[in-house]
């Protein structure tokens, strides 16, 4: 603790503002950063990272303590890493001289309400709840929109993804887009009431016997199949082996495309399946993976490009980690 306290003063020696030397003085034993004249709190950190706590619990509810809290220690220096990069983003916003209208601030708070609270009445109840005030709310809107804004202007428009970019990239990486046998799939499923339920299987004979005598399988479906695809008479599309329960795959894989399949029963349904066509295992097409693989190199060349602009604002900026 001696030690935390003389980093303290010695923060406070080389940047003597009056508002760091106030948040200082006050919470002494909670910093955890502190960036130019702005103080990074442990209850800021613990607020921001608050929804991924939460669903951090729930993942890792009765599971071991140990790996918990080292999970719950990463979100943590996730979220105070965020919050730095944040007042780092911020402080470069005014030092460029750049303003924000009240006016337009206005404009996006009341957009965030009724996006989020649907209106003012329920906010103000939601920040009583929390112990939150509307001028913190108000500032957090601010804050996200600025560093929103900095990110597109010093990373986003500088990204440009050539053609030649991304044919190299999918000639690299051929593995990646192959595809196995596929089928093009129709199903009808008929569930049953309790594992002896003899009525579904007859019913599943009746109707694969009204569609052998000429009965169109996608009208049948449309009437009689108890999934979610019934309003499109049991449209699967284009589907792989991998994609199918083991006993379905075995069926429908062996036959042949205009084919219906026998009455396939399961412990939970009955099962009918017509394959409209087949297709053999391939490479994907560049013109089908083309925007995929724009979007994976636009991420990539993202982080790179935020990476080096962090580490940029990082090198002119006071930085204290507690």
């Amino acid at each position: 603790m001696k030690i935390f306290r003389l980093i303290l003063i010695l923060a406070l020696a080389l940047c003597p503002g009056p508002r760091l030397h106030a948040q200082l003085t006050n919470l002494v034993d909670g910093v955890l950063a502190v960036v130019n004249d702005t103080v990074i709190t442990r209850q800021q950190v613990v607020e921001f990272t608050a929804p991924a706590i939460d669903s951090l619990r729930r993942e890792y509810a009765g599971q071991s303590e140990t790996v918990f809290q080292q999970k719950l220690t990463g979100v943590i220096n996730d979220g105070l890493e965020q919050l730095v990069e944040r007042q780092l983003i911020l402080h470069d916003f005014d030092a460029q001289g750049y303003r924000m209208p009240d006016s337009y601030l206005d404009e996006m708070v009341q957009d965030r309400i009724r996006d989020r609270y649907s209106d003012r009445v329920t906010l103000m109840k939601t920040l009583q709840a929390r112990g939150e005030t509307f001028e913190g709310f108000r500032e957090d809107v601010r804050d996200q929109a600025i560093e929103t804004f900095m990110r597109s202007k010093n990373v986003a428009q500088e990204i440009v993804i050539s053609p030649y970019k991304v044919e190299t990239y999918y000639q690299a990486h051929q593995d990646d887009f192959k595809v196995e046998d596929e089928i093009k799939l129709r199903m009808i499923v008929l569930n049953k009431t309790a594992g002896d339920d003899t009525n579904t299987v007859n019913l599943a004979r009746e109707i694969r016997g009204k569609i052998m005598e000429g009965a169109a399988f996608a009208e049948m479906a449309s009437v009689y199949s108890q999934d979610s695809l019934r309003s499109q008479g049991g449209d699967r599309g284009w589907v792989e082996r991998s994609v199918l329960r083991k006993e379905l795959a075995d069926a429908a894989f062996a036959l042949q495309p205009g084919q219906v399949s026998d009455v396939i029963e399961m412990p939970d349904a009955c099962y009918l399946m017509l394959i409209e066509q087949t297709r053999p295992s391939h490479v994907k097409l560049l013109n089908e993976v083309r925007d995929d693989i724009e979007k994976n190199l636009r991420t990539q060349e993202q982080a790179r490009l935020e990476k080096q602009w962090i580490a940029r604002l990082k090198a002119k900026t006071f930085i204290l980690h507690f």
